[in-house]
């Protein structure tokens, strides 16, 4: 099952964004993440506006790999870093359908 790993990110202080973007998307794709999207192109349609500068969504097998992927000590510096320059919230959603009826999504 596909695990989705999304990120909001506020960044106060960009000086870790070039050494973050150079380098964390091979250290994601070694445990098997793969980036859909890494974007400060956000426009709300409905709701209020989120608080963020950029979001990124990558896909891994399963949660597992996420968790490998965001403790691995590779990944850590980066983690750091951003930690120190940004704020945000990081979440896994699957690929499963709440209410069952997509014919080309798991019920979940």
């Amino acid at each position: 099952m596909s695990v989705y790993l999304i990120a909001e990110i506020s960044i106060h202080d960009g000086t870790w964004v070039p050494d973050y973007a150079a380098h964390v998307h091979a250290i994601a794709e070694r445990f098997g993440g793969k980036y859909l999207a890494r974007s400060g192109n956000i426009v709300t349609l409905e709701g209020q506006t989120k608080e963020c500068t950029l979001v990124a969504v990558i896909q891994f097998p399963s949660a597992e790999h996420v968790a490998a992927f965001a403790t691995s000590p590779d990944y850590q510096p980066f983690a750091k870093a951003r930690r120190v320059g940004s704020s945000g919230v990081f979440y896994t959603i699957d690929d499963t359908d709440l209410a069952g009826t997509i014919p080309y999504l798991k019920a979940a």
